[in-house]
């Protein structure tokens, strides 16, 4: 039961702060009220039961939030005093009237993921409070995906709430010049929510599907809305092929399968042909970009139907494209094991040392991940073990850490 109402409350509570934000017009004060909702909705729904219409409750009881609070503040700003009025009447709609008049029949989703990127905000924070708002994700899981202790995050999308209250941006979609703006910021956003949606940070579960969904969902929806956009098939296309393989990621008891020993015929061939499709025609629209380029990537892994048959040297000529575009971490370990793949594993330990000092992957498994499997390809398994032994120390998903666990336990086993 509480696993289930955990879901429900993070598949709605997205929408309802869009409803909500739409109708009040305070994007701060509205993110509050359904921070309180969903507090009382954890606990009321446990002992009463998930209600009928949870979406229509949620909303129901932020804008009861917003009342209180507005009318405590009626003697300190008359602008108050109006908007508790105007909240107050829209309190005696019932909760199943007020979710088909506002939460079922508006998706706002798409209008606050381009909010929360308003140009008033740096890159970093706009898309912090996106993934906060839109994507549902803790302060301690976006800063892992941003690589800053969760205390800097905190303050960064504290921040950030405040800048939006203070510009008074209007709840609608952008002008064209907006969008374009805030494209590349609601596209970093989609790839992070995906991402943890895919391979979660935290917690006992390698997938957390509602996320990789909506993400998904999203980015279909903003394809739609700006067609023949090359990154934006390109972003969609990556999430395809990416997710074609989920079901073959984890064994029955949950565990994480690694790439090279998937049972390929349980990908989702739709998915791929899909995706493939996309990534074709995006690379149509002129010069490759970021997701572009990752979605080709993937598109060459789902394309051979055995290992072996892998093409790493076109895997590799992409990805140094990818490492000359953008000064991204995690897309150096991946050409790291590129190179290792084509030259051999002395090649992707020489790049993998250019990280030692980044302070992004500070505290991250990742690059000790990396340097343990790569000094496992080379024969030496005394430091594979010390450094799948770190990684597993590093990370805070379990299905993550008992395979880190289990490749150390196993390594040392045989060469004992």
């Amino acid at each position: 039961m509480r696993e289930r109402c955990e879901r429900m409350l993070r598949e709605h509570a997205p929408h309802v702060l869009a409803a909500v934000a739409r109708r009040y017009g305070d994007f701060d004060a509205a993110e509050d009220a359904v921070q309180d909702a969903l507090i009382a909705a954890s606990t009321q729904w446990l002992d009463d039961g998930i209600p009928d219409n949870p979406r229509g409750w949620l909303y129901h009881v932020a804008i009861r939030r917003l009342t209180d609070r507005a009318r405590s503040e009626r003697a300190r700003r008359l602008r108050e005093e109006r908007v508790a009025d105007d909240v107050a009447n829209a309190v005696m709609e019932t909760p199943d009237a007020v979710d088909g008049g506002v939460a079922t029949d508006h998706d706002d989703t798409l209008v606050l993921l381009f909010m929360c990127c308003h140009p008033s905000l740096t890159p970093p924070s706009a898309i912090a409070l996106t993934l906060r708002a839109v994507g549902g994700l803790t302060t301690a899981e976006i800063a892992s995906a941003f690589l800053v202790p969760e205390a800097t995050m905190a303050q960064r999308i504290s921040r950030a709430k405040q800048s939006i209250s203070a510009s008074g941006v209007s709840f609608q979609l952008p002008n064209t010049n907006e969008r374009s703006e805030r494209l590349a910021a609601v596209l970093h956003v989609l790839y992070l929510m995906f991402n943890e949606g895919y391979t979660s940070t935290t917690g006992s579960s390698l997938h957390r599907t509602d996320l990789s969904n909506e993400a998904i969902r999203l980015t279909r929806a903003l394809d739609a809305a700006l067609p023949h956009t090359g990154e934006v098939a390109g972003l969609l296309a990556l999430m395809l092929l990416t997710d074609a393989r989920r079901e073959a990621r984890t064994g029955p008891n949950g565990e994480l399968i690694p790439l090279d020993e998937q049972d390929r015929s349980r990908w989702d061939r739709a998915q791929i042909i899909e995706g493939t499709e996309l990534v074709t025609k995006a690379l149509s629209y002129g010069a490759a970009g970021f997701y572009q380029l990752q979605a080709a990537i993937a598109a060459i892994h789902d394309d051979a139907t055995h290992v072996d048959e892998t093409d790493w040297p076109q895997i590799l000529a992409l990805y140094g494209l990818l490492v000359r575009m953008a000064d991204n971490p995690m897309i150096m370990l991946s050409h790291a094991i590129a190179s290792a793949m084509v030259h051999g594993p002395a090649a992707g330990l020489a790049l993998l040392e250019a990280l030692d000092a980044d302070p992004r992957l500070r505290g991250s498994h990742r690059l000790d991940a990396v340097r343990a499997h790569l000094f496992e390809k080379s024969g030496d398994a005394e430091r594979a073990i010390a450094h799948y032994r770190a990684a597993a120390e590093h990370t805070a998903s379990i299905p993550e850490r008992n395979y880190l666990i289990t490749k150390a336990s196993r390594l040392s086993t045989s060469h004992g």
